[in-house]
């Protein structure tokens, strides 16, 4: 049988991570991309002493459009065919649209928009005609809900999922699976580890281990599955929201924010 080749991006930290030891334990060879200095070394050096698969690690910066090709040009040069694209790298934030300035707004959007939907173009140009091949593109509940203080990182993920869900139909009855993973919020860092612990009733039910996260995305992934929601309550939410009328959406919505204000 032959041996997989996942790529993912955004790897060093948090979802990223947890998806590289998730692979790994499915015996997956991994080339891993992440920021110089986000500990990439040390995390593939782990892999490798704990999991007998072939780890790459490449430390770049993707919103420079350069290493976009970079990573494919070092995979021809290596002799290495990609089987699965995790676009995992992103930036995300909890402040007014006025607390940021542009140069932030312009690096958010370059990483969660440019950066998935050319590393999957270039991806498919090297994926082998017979051998499936897996794309998972990491959206968030976020991009179907309005969210205050989440306005650009929301419309990056509302891009992502219009993105997907586009692809998923052009490339239907093709050996390209290609999945959209909506997670509800995740603790990835401990201040968020902090800040979620402080949520309480259905707000702390929607919050998941990073490990959890990624073990139920890889498994819809390989199975083809669409869109991947994790979490019981999630999918809850997610249907109620296609159920309510637009004006009562809008007025939870002014509700939070009101809250918000008061903080």
């Amino acid at each position: 049988m032959q041996q997989l080749t996942a790529i993912i991006t955004g790897a060093s930290e948090g979802l990223g991570k947890s998806f590289a030891i998730e692979l790994a334990r499915r015996n997956i060879n991994l080339v891993l991309v992440a920021l110089p200095g986000s500990g990439l070394p040390q995390l593939a050096a782990y892999i490798r002493k704990n999991f007998n698969i072939r780890v790459d690690e490449l430390e770049m910066d993707l919103t420079d459009a350069e290493n976009y090709h970079n990573i494919f040009n070092y995979l021809q040069l290596v002799g290495i065919t990609a089987h699965m694209l995790i676009n995992n790298a992103g930036l995300g934030n909890w402040s007014w649209f006025e607390d940021k300035n542009i140069i932030f707004y312009k690096k958010q959007i370059e990483l969660n928009v440019i950066t998935p939907v050319l590393l999957t173009r270039l991806f498919l140009e090297q994926a082998g005609s017979k051998t499936t091949s897996y794309i998972l593109n990491v959206g968030s509940l976020g991009g179907l809900f309005v969210v205050p203080k989440k306005q650009v990182y929301g419309a990056t993920k509302s891009f992502i999922r219009y993105f997907t869900k586009c692809l998923q139909l052009e490339l239907s009855g093709s050996n390209v699976r290609i999945s959209l993973l909506s997670p509800g919020g995740i603790n990835t860092k401990p201040e968020l580890l902090v800040m979620n612990n402080k949520l309480k009733g259905i707000a702390r039910a929607t919050i998941l281990e990073a490990e959890d996260v990624a073990r139920i995305a890889i498994d819809g992934m390989l199975r083809g599955k669409k869109e991947i929601i994790p979490g019981a309550v999630n999918r809850l939410l997610v249907l109620l929201n296609s159920m309510l009328p637009a004006f009562v959406k809008e007025s939870i919505i002014r509700s939070r924010l009101k809250l918000i204000l008061k903080r």
